[in-house]
């Protein structure tokens, strides 16, 4: 695996390292190495290699940095140079989307190359401006676009690719898209879109206008009730679709499978804790209703795996619901 050296002036890369760890968790062979006001630039360069000096893997090798021709940037490119080749690869301009883009690809990529080139366009992806009419570049490409030609509706009764909706990802979780979600989760699941399957979220349209906002680039996010994830999973014109479901209950999620909507696997990520319910996990808190509704979505063949990210430990339903009845008994 590609290792990754986060350089900065100051303390900005330890910073973004811990907010990158929230995000994607932990991550192996990442180190922050930071310029403080007291450094020369020779101090800089043995902090960098003493870095590198602990990764498994020295050969491949991305650094992001915060400026182009800051004292950071001057002693990385000097490495760079002195080694020669193209396994050692500098990117500046660091950002978190820069930073979270970076650790997904080097699950799949090699070389620091390849994932050098791949974080750019995510990088300015990232950057987008509230209200949308204060963003100049947007506004002028929308208004530079041809009129699209209306295409209607498509027929009820048609049957696009095999008639049968692509469930690739479907989780439980409280705080339904977040940054977790909207990053590490949707590159590693591809969806061309994410369904919040929610009757309290579709009849609150501020919490549904912050969700569809939330959608990370290049998907689209929708908020429907139950009953409507339920319709779609048996309309055989979302045969093209591939989709991430996200329910905020585990109760939710018992409807739309008594509905009929296939979900063979669940990611259980987060269920926040209120009055009468107990902490099971540092992301989890159940009552009584909740372990019996799981058991019950668990009995129906489900399988239930319970973890906040992909790279997080994950725990058997088993364990977990174990822990809660012990702490629910206490209670009592």
């Amino acid at each position: 695996m590609v290792s990754i050296v986060l350089a900065s002036h100051g303390r900005f890369s330890e910073g973004i390292k811990e907010s990158g760890q929230m995000i994607f968790g932990p991550q192996e062979d990442v180190e922050a190495v930071v310029l403080t006001p007291e450094m020369g630039p020779d101090d800089f360069r043995a902090k960098v290699l003493a870095a590198i000096d602990t990764f498994s893997q020295k050969e491949q090798v991305l650094f992001l940095v915060d400026l182009w021709g800051g004292t950071p940037f001057n002693q990385i490119s000097k490495l760079i140079e002195e080694r020669g080749g193209e396994d050692w690869v500098a990117v500046t301009g660091m950002n978190l989307p820069m930073v979270i883009e970076a650790y997904g690809d080097r699950m799949g990529m090699d070389t620091a190359k390849e994932i050098a080139q791949a974080i750019k366009p995510e990088s300015k992806s990232g950057i987008r401006i509230k209200p949308e009419s204060c963003d100049i570049e947007d506004a002028a490409s929308v208004a530079a676009a041809p009129a699209s030609v209306p295409m209607g509706a498509i027929p009820e009764g048609t049957v696009l690719g095999d008639g049968k909706i692509d469930i690739a990802f479907a989780r439980i979780d409280t705080r339904l898209l977040h940054g977790q979600v909207a990053t590490t989760i949707t590159k590693m699941v591809n969806p061309d879109r994410i369904i919040v399957c929610s009757d309290a979220v579709a009849h609150d349209d501020l919490r549904k206008s912050m969700i569809e906002q939330a959608a990370p680039p290049g998907v689209k996010a929708h908020v429907v009730p139950i009953w409507k994830i339920v319709e779609v999973s048996k309309d055989p014109r979302f045969g093209d679709t591939r989709a991430m479901l996200l329910f905020e209950t585990p109760q939710d999620l018992e409807r739309a499978l008594e509905g009929g909507v296939e979900i063979k696997d669940v990611n259980l990520g987060s269920m926040a804790h209120s009055l009468g319910k107990v902490v099971v996990t540092n992301a989890v808190a159940m009552d009584q209703d909740d372990v019996d509704c799981l058991e019950r979505i668990a009995a129906r063949g489900v399988n239930v795996e319970v973890y906040k990210v992909p790279a997080d430990s994950h725990e058997p339903l088993d364990a977990v619901l174990k822990k809660a009845k012990a702490e629910i008994a206490a209670q009592k």
